[in-house]
């Protein structure tokens, strides 16, 4: 049954009246989010506010012929709601009405409990946006819609043509009361379950009468002035942008938002209905593509997708741009606008970027660390990297350099040394003067577990630390590092150096508990119980595979898996006799130099590839040949020959092909070509496979046919919604980036599950990187400069040690090598998309970016909107019709 007075009060509201076109109607979001908490009484009261006209209750119980008891009562209920502010003037309580937005709408909103209660406010308050911002498209000159950005003012420092009323200081100067509340648009987002991780905690202020409103109903807290500069501070460092209510008058205003495009409704205006000129300050980015390395931090930041990665390096023939229509001179229908623009951000121009930063698993700012490298900001290089990978000492020595494989420099001559860059960048923090410590971002009581300190289990623990919560990590082993520890010798990868890094994490607050095994010591259910709220499942595949063969029980014959980790954690200290190490991965060879080294007299690799197909890295093939490891192409195992139970040689049969015409695993095999091979010792390593224990019994978790674990290819959450997986489990073995580069994920995730309302999906970034066309590049002109090396390592000494005998490039060595980068990638920015918040100009670490003023609107008072409006309209329809026939007369008169 529809409340009439009810209705009636959000007609007023609305300034129109029932019967006239543009009536609220009962099935309209102003009516909608007024029924639930608003009584017919308290419509009654409510219909003899004023606009912006402060009354006294004796005012207002004179004209709705109630005493003024009642009529008060009814009144703090209205604003205790929302659908009317108080403020105590000269002693006495006064009452008045305001519009929906910038209004009470986000005063209703802002109410916990009823939101809570009742759900219909939050959809009431999206929906008055879905129903407004078409009818606003395009018509709305800048500086005139009811919220606009103003820049962050750290970015327009040194604008020559400044206006104090695009600076958050003026506002917070020209106060005495402050309040902070939660956001508006997060909060209904969150109560719609469309949240995006960016939390509504007490991230908006209130300045003024607003701000006694807020203290007076308990919206908000009063906070100092100071207070409001530190909330400032802190949205600026988490990505936020700032916007205010636009309608107080030339220079005023009763707020200031800390915003992001993802669930701001202000900006939805900007990213849904493509229609920045409403909400846009008076600014717009400029990038200085000289100075831009295409990090990809500005991107990562933009609120509206106006940034994205292109590239600056020539090319033959130019790249065209594409003229889209604008709503200055368009008719702007559902046809332009974008309704997925959560979802769909895009990161790249269609033309591509930077080879280096796509190939990369993690995607770091490879550009970016080697400009910061070249000019000595080490720590800065570091900064950068950590953003995407927080083991970069780590992930220096054990790469598989995907970002060489694709360098654009070795299209002229070798590629740039990015790895060597890297590890010497990385290895300035196992300086304990250097480290680099992020600082938190916030502070969340939200218990996580995460199983497994691997390479994707220390990432996600490391990214979920950054973000302020407490996070224990269980390991089954008794020390720490996974794979990394386990499953690649020390003479590859130090264990000091996977143990400094994996002190920051300690140093961030992490805890370990090792020799912990889950679903044997305890369990997932036990750990529920104990008060954690979401895992992460990152345990490694850390079981060898076998082939099925003959013998393949015999002493003296292990996987190679086994075999690692037996002799990482000091259990196998002595090989006796030869070895003969089937498989041609890396992994493989890792075995073959291992074995060597604790004393194998004679160590052979037999696999079915060709030289040149092996799996295994190009310069691992070369140490291991260095070391006088044989190499035996195109053979496969027929049988192990044993005698006594023990291993004396393997049968082996020649491999004429590996792959079938579609490229599936399809081994083929001269049965009539073999060959014995003895040997003591037999080393399988043609793969790893999960061994998951007692960790998934009596859950819902799901397996692949594979064993991997089954979870969502975005989010990683598997089939227990407080479990999401990484690495090995969830991938098969891959190298350690790409574990890296999941846990990073995972945390993003866990972060949004437990915190309800959140979506894992709504905001996030899908990280669609494409490289740019090399066949269209102009490299001709460019130095043929030599790459550099590290010193050359004698395979007869490394043979003998554990030690990394690999050498670190010197200071002098890293400036040479990053002067041979082309710095493919540059920023590229959409004008009319920008809306001049400034936040990638704060992010920018080269003074790459920078605002510059555009526009000259100061804000407007709200009697003054509907006229400007008006103009501008009529001047559009005339622009558009102007247009239309420029094209019609242009097309007739074409030629053919």
């Amino acid at each position: 049954m529809v409340k009439e007075r009810v209705l009636d009060f959000a007609n007023k509201i609305s300034r129109t009246k029932r019967g006239k076109k543009d009536a609220i109607t009962p099935d309209r979001p102003e009516y909608k989010i007024l029924e639930p908490v608003v009584t017919e009484e308290m419509a009654e009261v409510g219909l003899c506010l004023a606009f912006r006209e402060p009354l006294s209750v004796k005012e207002i119980a004179a004209k709705c012929g109630k005493s003024e008891e009642k009529t008060e009562e009814l009144l703090l209920q209205l604003a205790d709601c929302g659908a009317a502010f108080v403020n105590e003037m000269d002693g006495v309580d006064k009452y008045w009405h305001d519009i929906w937005v910038p209004g009470h709408m986000e005063m209703m909103a802002n109410h916990r409990e009823n939101v809570k209660k009742y759900p219909q406010i939050a959809e009431a308050f999206d929906a008055y946006g879905k129903v407004k911002g078409p009818q606003a498209a395009g018509i709305f000159p800048v500086g005139v819609g009811p919220m606009r950005v103003i820049p962050i003012e750290e970015s327009i420092q040194g604008e020559t043509r400044r206006a104090s009323y695009e600076e958050v200081s003026k506002y917070l100067n020209e106060n005495d009361v402050f309040s902070v509340s939660d956001c508006s648009c997060r909060t209904s987002r969150e109560a719609m379950g469309e949240g995006c991780g960016h939390l509504k905690e007490e991230m908006c202020i209130q300045l003024g009468h607003a701000a006694e409103y807020y203290i007076r109903t308990g919206r908000g807290r009063e906070i100092t002035r100071e207070e409001a500069f530190e909330i400032i501070k802190k949205a600026e460092e988490n990505g936020l942008m700032h916007s205010i209510p636009n309608l107080d008058g030339p220079g005023k205003t009763h707020a200031i938002c800390n915003c992001c495009g993802c669930s701001c409704f202000a900006m939805r205006i900007a990213g849904m209905f493509k229609n920045p000129d409403m909400v846009r300050s008076n600014y717009v980015s400029q990038v200085d593509e000289e100075k831009c390395v295409a990090c990809g931090e500005c991107i990562d930041n933009c609120p509206t997708n106006a940034l994205k990665l292109g590239q600056k390096i020539c090319t033959k023939t130019p790249i065209e741009q594409k003229e889209r229509p604008l709503p200055y001179d368009t008719e702007w229908g559902e046809d332009k606008w974008d309704p997925d623009y959560r979802t769909n951000k895009e990161l790249v121009v269609e033309s591509g970027t930077s080879p280096c930063k796509t190939e990369c698993p993690a995607h770091i700012g490879i550009q970016g660390y080697i400009k910061l490298a070249a000019q000595g900001e080490y720590k800065k290089a570091l900064e950068l990297i950590k953003e995407e990978n927080p083991f970069p000492a780590v992930c220096g020595r054990v790469c598989p350099r995907k970002c060489e494989s694709e360098c654009t420099r070795s299209d002229i001559d070798d590629p740039v040394a990015i790895d060597d860059i890297k590890k010497f960048i990385a290895e300035q923090e196992l300086k304990s003067e250097h480290r680099f410590v992020p600082k938190k971002k916030g502070e969340h009581t939200e218990q996580i577990a995460v199983i497994g300190a691997g390479p994707a289990g220390l990432s996600c623990a490391y990214y979920l630390a950054v973000q302020g919560y407490p996070v224990t990590v269980y390991e089954k082993e008794k020390i720490l590092g996974g794979m990394l520890t386990l499953g690649i010798p020390s003479y590859r990868l130090d264990r000091d150096v996977v143990n400094a890094e994996i002190d920051i994490l300690r140093d961030l607050g992490v805890e370990f508990k090792t020799g912990v095994e889950i679903g044997k010591d305890t369990t997932i259910k036990e750990l529920r119980a104990q008060g954690f709220k979401a895992f992460y499942m990152a345990i490694g595949a850390k079981a060898g595979r076998k082939l099925g063969l003959e013998g393949e029980g015999a002493e003296g014959v292990k996987t190679g898996v086994e075999f690692l980790r037996k002799v990482n954690l000091g259990e196998e200290k002595q090989m006796k006799g030869s070895a003969v190490v089937i498989g041609g991965g890396n992994v493989a060879i890792d075995v073959a130099r291992t074995a060597t080294r604790i004393g194998a007299s004679e160590v052979n690799m037999y696999c079915l590839e060709t030289r040149k197909d092996m799996p295994a890295l190009e310069e691992e093939i070369d140490e291991a040949l260095s070391e006088s490891i044989g190499i035996n192409n195109s053979w496969g195992p027929k049988k192990i020959i044993t005698e006594n139970g023990r291993v004396t040689g393997v049968e082996f049969k020649k491999c004429i092909s590996v792959f079938d015409e579609k490229g599936n695993f399809s081994p083929k095999f001269d049965e009539s070509e073999t060959k014995i091979v003895k040997t003591d010792n037999v080393l399988i390593s043609v793969g790893q496979q999960m061994d998951w224990g007692g960790l998934i019994e009596d859950s819902k978790i799901k397996l692949n046919p594979n064993n991997t674990i089954k979870a969502d290819g975005t989010t990683y959450q598997t089939d227990e919604p407080d479990v999401f997986a990484g690495g090995d489990s969830l991938t098969g073995p891959k190298f350690a980036i790409d574990a890296i580069a999941q846990g990073k994920e995972g945390a993003i995730s866990i972060h949004r599950y437990v915190h309800p309302g959140q979506s894992l999906t709504l905001g996030r970034v899908n990280k669609g990187y494409k490289a740019l066309d090399k066949e269209n590049l102009d490299l001709a002109g460019y130095d043929r400069l030599p790459r550099q090396r590290g010193l050359h390592v004698d395979g007869d000494k490394a043979k003998e040690t554990f030690k990394d005998l690999r050498s670190t490039f010197t200071e002098e060595q890293v400036i040479k090598e990053t002067e041979r980068c082309l710095d493919c990638g540059a920023t590229h920015v959409d004008e009319f998309m920008c809306v001049g918040c400034g936040s990638c100009v704060t992010k920018c670490k080269f003074d790459a970016i920078s605002l510059v003023r555009k526009y000259d609107e100061n804000t407007v008072e709200f009697e003054n909107v509907k006229p400007k409006v008006m103009k501008y309209a009529i001047k559009r329809k005339v622009r558009i019709k102007g247009k239309e026939m420029k094209n019609f007369f242009g097309g007739m008169f074409k030629r053919e």
